[in-house]
């Protein structure tokens, strides 16, 4: 008598989001991209003066352009206008280029941790679809000797 190879007691069955992840990663991925490219006139253009204005060229000529009231400031030797051109000219138009220049270094390390975080879930996943197909391969094994020490069972000696 030839022994049934058992079928494994547990039927794994993949979450609905993994599926959809093979099925659209690549369409996804595209759509996303599109997302962050501006489209109408306004956003093109508000996108353009800020990646120009977003440099540390940018800062250097704004600090020439606040040097150019400086002297006039200083001859009139009020304490106000001169408090009013540092705050009103110089830190408002050199510091804003900086500010944006440190926001972008931040929006691409942010960027890279998330594809790093991405790429290691979806490395998890991989790795724990694996470990459910080598589950899958013990069950079934360990349902075959059982199977088997029941049939060697029946055919020891009754007491």
């Amino acid at each position: 008598m030839a022994a049934q190879k058992p079928k494994a007691n547990f039927d794994y069955q993949p979450h609905p989001h993994i599926i959809d992840r093979k099925q659209h990663r690549a369409e996804n991925a595209d759509e996303v991209l599109a997302d962050i490219k501006p489209k109408s006139v306004n956003e093109r253009l508000g996108f353009g003066i800020t990646k120009r204005v977003g440099t540390m060229w940018a800062a250097y000529l704004f600090f020439g352009i606040t040097l150019i009231s400086l002297p006039a400031v200083i001859i009139k030797g009020d304490p106000v206008l001169i408090v009013g051109w540092i705050a009103q000219t110089f830190l408002q138009l050199v510091l804003l280029p900086i500010i944006i220049v440190g926001q972008n270094l931040q929006a691409k390390a942010a960027e890279k941790r998330a594809i790093l975080t991405y790429e290691d879930a979806a490395a998890v996943l991989e790795e724990a679809i694996k470990i459910q197909k080598h589950l899958d391969h013990q069950d079934a094994s360990l349902a075959h000797l059982i199977t088997r020490l029941e049939e060697l069972e029946t055919k020891l000696p009754k007491k």
